[in-house]
């Protein structure tokens, strides 16, 4: 019924910390991976979506056996321009580097 490229729209049933399902239809559910979701570093999903949000996405790939489907919100109008114009490019990496790392090895010291 799907097929790779078609955009579908769905509403969000679920939020984890690695991705977004979605209730495509009455058939079809689709994983929203995290790096999926925007050209940018992306630390906590709820700053992009909220569980029962309507979205629009682009199937990358589908899993007919088990009615399921991989999509992307990152890719959806391919303006790759946005990465580098907004707030989120490399403004947030230059101005979180510096915390990550510091959250990183506080965690191994603490391991």
């Amino acid at each position: 019924m799907y097929k790779i490229g078609d955009v579908v729209k769905g509403y969000i049933t679920g939020v984890q910390k690695y991705g977004i399902f979605v209730a495509v239809d009455e058939d079809y559910t689709g994983l929203i991976h995290i790096s999926e979701i925007s050209h940018a570093y992306v630390k906590n999903i709820n700053d992009y979506l909220n569980d029962k949000d309507i979205i629009e996405a682009k199937v990358i790939e589908v899993d007919e056996k088990n009615k399921h489907l991989k999509l992307s919100i990152k890719n959806l109008n391919n303006n790759k321009e946005e990465f580098f114009t907004s707030k989120k490019g490399f403004k947030s990496l230059k101005e979180n580097l510096k915390p990550w790392m510091d959250e990183k090895l506080a965690e191994l010291k603490n391991d």
